[in-house]
């Protein structure tokens, strides 16, 4: 049988009575260093947007942008009345255009009038290539003069791609602190219940969320060197990923370094072992979820390769923090920080006789009728997958309805529904006539009208039947495309429809190529830490079947329970990084445990009961608090953040008790000695 002593590992050999001060000293110093000279990130630039470079929409707002004006979005400004507007309120609409063009020193068009009288609209251009602060300022200044001095009962709202943009931002404005606190609340109550102690709770926590706001800064500096912008979206969910990983990766040392004081008199000896057994498992599982993430990389939708990159930055922080700067915490004060429950030496380990115990006997005394019926149930989970839908609308886009959406309803009432959100084609000079009148006879255009150009562009506004982002207008957009390539080959089609459905294909080509990626990620780390290919093979399996059976259970939960119409084109591929990469820590922490004890019994079935007994309770906090911390993206009004906070933290539950509880033991039980071949251990 092999045999390792924990205090040669490396990280080991920093935990000691001065060692663990200058390491402490050191963190300390070295965080308030990256606090205090981090550079502000770089937020102009649309850092959520799905669009690559290379999208045809993409290419027509390009060619559009060097056009006199050619780059201005209109902001509409929405007159509307109850029971209809009178001669009065048209009068009020054309002195509040007249304002707008003074006080703004543009040319406001309008007030232009519905046919059926209820609804006037103002188009005020605004430049696109302003940074986010300066749309959202000058939004605030349309939305100021537009509504100022109407008579009694007109109402005025502002839509248009730079309202929507500016109540976009809108939404994180003073995200950061109140995601922080909501995180901190949660985590905080967790491990309180966790360990029943008045005080131990504050050093993980504390620890964890210094890492939490260094790897806060180190985000912002990639940002600021690379130049990639970054927005409250991919700042939100690296918070929850430094929270939720950084913790569960704490529960497990602090759980092995509380086995290890009933072992050891000293308790920098006793912190040494924790350090030395729980390292490997921590760092092959956040390895995992590292790689994972940098797969996104190859991703051509920025707002997932800005999510994989800034992911990976703060949880290379979070690990840094839970390995290095926590032992050393953590061993200083002594034992009585566990108190009530404080562990002495020669203390019964009661886990075994614990509930993660129990479950482990009773799963491997039927090994094959627990595996068949736990893969069963999620194999049945996943079937509500198959009626997935992705890409929501711009209304579909927020929990919380604002103006510019509002102002979309309104108009849709009493003018075409591309009113607000006109698409655009951009083409040759020459061609612009053809163009338009190929456009004005396809089905679902409402109008198409050639709109300037220079000698060599020329530009058609067209507008169509449909609402903003309905599958109507997606489908719209796709005969748009196809009827003015066969006039002008070269001709791009852009506008928010356009985009929308570029953003969709996109999306399915990201998950083409990255899902094959993360799997490589996975199972090459499974078997490096493991020696193992069988153990690899299904241990990945039932993790992308758990994600899998997250998926159709939360679509299910989406459609028939919120009445949400489809998932963001981003939901699946992110769910599926965080909840295989994530996912499989579980299994990790569990199966390592495993072959620790395999190799010093040599018996399969009670060395993965031993690993349960031993774990169980760890990992299940672990995964509830994982689960939990994800859950309070809901506190960010995007439907993106919330279904996404759902299927991970559902996927994350079922890994916790389903995958890791019940499946993995009884397979180990199952196959026995095999599950570890071809290692030394499988022989």
């Amino acid at each position: 049988m092999e045999s390792f002593d924990h205090r040669n590992f490396l990280l080991a050999r920093l935990v000691g009575r001065r060692r663990s001060v200058t390491v402490l000293l050191g963190g300390l110093l070295l965080g308030a260093a990256v606090l205090l000279l981090a550079p502000a990130p770089n937020s102009d630039g649309d850092a959520g947007s799905n669009l690559p470079a290379d999208a045809e929409s993409a290419i027509a707002q390009d060619r559009l942008a060097d056009l006199p004006d050619g780059d201005d979005a209109p902001a509409i400004v929405v007159f509307s009345r109850e029971g209809g507007l009178g001669p009065g309120d048209l009068a009020a609409a054309e002195e509040r255009a007249q304002a707008l063009s003074t006080d703004l020193e543009v040319e406001a068009t309008g007030p232009i009038p519905s046919d059926d009288g209820s609804v006037a609209l103002v188009q005020v251009p605004v430049p696109s290539d302003l940074s986010n602060q300066e749309n959202s300022d000058l939004v605030a200044q349309i939305r100021s003069i537009a509504g100022d001095g109407l008579p009694d009962g007109l109402t005025t709202q502002v839509t248009g791609a730079p309202a929507v943009q500016a109540d976009l931002g809108e939404v994180f404005s003073g995200a950061d602190t109140r995601l922080l606190l909501v995180t901190a609340s949660v985590v905080a109550l967790l491990l309180i219940l966790t360990y029943r102690s008045p005080w131990l709770w504050i050093v993980p926590l504390a620890v964890i969320g210094l890492g939490d706001r260094v790897a806060a800064k180190v985000v912002d500096t990639i940002s600021a060197w690379s130049g990639l912008a970054v927005d409250g979206s991919i700042t939100g969910i690296t918070s929850v990923l430094v929270f939720g990983a950084g913790t569960n990766y704490a529960l497990l040392l602090i759980a092995r370094y509380r086995e290890e004081l009933r072992r050891h008199e000293s308790r920098h000896e006793a912190m040494r072992q924790a350090v030395g057994a729980a390292a490997p498992a921590i760092l092959s599982s956040s390895g995992t979820v590292i790689l994972g993430l940098l797969t996104l990389l190859a991703a051509d939708s920025p707002f997932v390769s800005r999510i994989g990159l800034a992911g990976a930055a703060g949880l290379a922080v979070a690990v840094l923090f839970a390995l290095v700067v926590l032992p050393a915490a953590m061993s200083l004060p002594g034992r009585w920080l566990f108190w009530p429950f404080v562990p002495r030496v020669g203390d019964e380990d009661r886990s075994h006789r614990g509930v993660w115990g129990r479950v482990g006997t009773a799963v491997t005394a039927r090994p094959a009728a627990v595996t068949i019926a736990g893969l069963a149930a999620l194999a049945a989970m996943a079937l509500g997958a198959l009626g997935i839908t992705t890409g929501l609308a711009q209304d579909e886009q927020f929990l919380d309805t604002p103006e510019s959406i509002r102002a979309q309803s309104t108009l849709a009432g009493a003018f075409p529904g591309g009113t607000a959100a006109p698409t655009v084609v951009a083409t040759a000079a020459d061609s612009v006539g053809d163009v338009s009148a190929a456009a004005a006879e396809v089905e679902g255009v409402q109008s198409a009208t050639p709109t300037g150009g220079d000698a060599t562009t020329g530009q058609v506004r067209v507008v169509l039947e449909a609402d903003p982002g309905s599958t109507s207008a997606l489908a719209t957009v796709e005969r748009l495309r196809d009827a003015v390539h066969q006039v002008d080959p070269e001709a791009a089609v852009g506008g928010p429809d356009a985009e929308a459905v570029d953003e969709a294909d996109t999306a399915a080509s990201d998950r083409t190529r990255v899902v094959p990626l993360v799997l490589a990620v996975v199972l090459a780390m499974l078997f490096l830490l493991l020696r193992s290919a069988v153990a690899a093979v299904l241990l990945g399996a039932t993790t992308v079947l758990s994600y899998l059976a997250a998926l159709g259970v939360g679509w299910l939960f989406f459609d028939l329970v919120l009445g949400w119409s489809a998932m963001d084109v981003s939901t699946p591929l992110l769910a599926f990084i965080f909840l295989v990469a994530l996912g499989v820590d579980y299994n990790i922490f569990l199966t390592a445990r495993a072959r620790e004890e395999m190799a010093s019994t040599g018996d399969a079935t009670a060395s993965v009961v031993t690993a349960l007994a031993v774990t169980g309770g760890v990992i299940t906090s672990a995964g509830i608090l994982l689960a939990a911390v994800f859950a309070v993206l809901g506190v960010l009004p995007l439907v993106l953040l919330a279904q996404l906070g759902v299927l991970v933290g559902f996927g994350v539950l079922l890994d916790t008790v389903v995958v890791r509880g019940l499946v993995t033991p009884a397979m180990v039980a199952w196959i026995g000695r095999r599950f570890w071949w071809p290692s030394h251990l499988g022989r």
